[in-house]
Parts: structure tokens; sequence; C-alpha cells
């Protein structure tokens, strides 16, 4: 888990270095489109890491039949 949040947070970072850097402009159109695909493969990273703590916070706020939480713990396969 520790490793998808740093992952994450990497992604994050890296692409907000990538827009500050494609705002300034003066980029020749090839580095440009380049640094823009870069951008989609790490939004659609971090896009997709949220989702899965969606998934999870989504999973914490079921409840049982009982009217009690389901707190299951996580594990890869979930």
């Amino acid at each position: 888990m520790a490793e998808k949040t740093l992952q994450f947070e990497a992604s994050l970072a890296e692409l907000e270095q990538l827009v500050e850097r494609m705002e300034q402009g003066g980029l020749p159109l090839e580095e440009a489109l380049e640094l823009f695909e870069h951008g989609i493969r790490l939004a659609r990273t971090c896009q997709r890491a949220l989702q899965e703590a969606e998934q999870k916070v989504q999973i914490l706020l079921m409840e049982e039949e009982d009217g009690e939480p389901r707190l299951k713990p996580f594990t890869d396969e979930s």
C-alpha cells in the first residue's frame, strides 16, 4: 500500500512539473507532444490510484445486514 501511495505522489509531482514546463512554452512541437503523451500516462496512473482508493473507502463504508460496518483487511487481491 505504501508503495502505491509513493507511486501516486511521485506521479503527481512529476505531472505538476511537466505542466509547469509546458505552460512556460517555447518547446518544439515534437518535444511538446512527447511531454503531453507522458503527462497523459501520468494522469492515468494517478486516476487509477484514486479510483482504487475510492473503492477501498466504499468497502469500508459498507454495512453488514445487521447494520454493523464491514471491516475487512485489504489485500492486493481485494
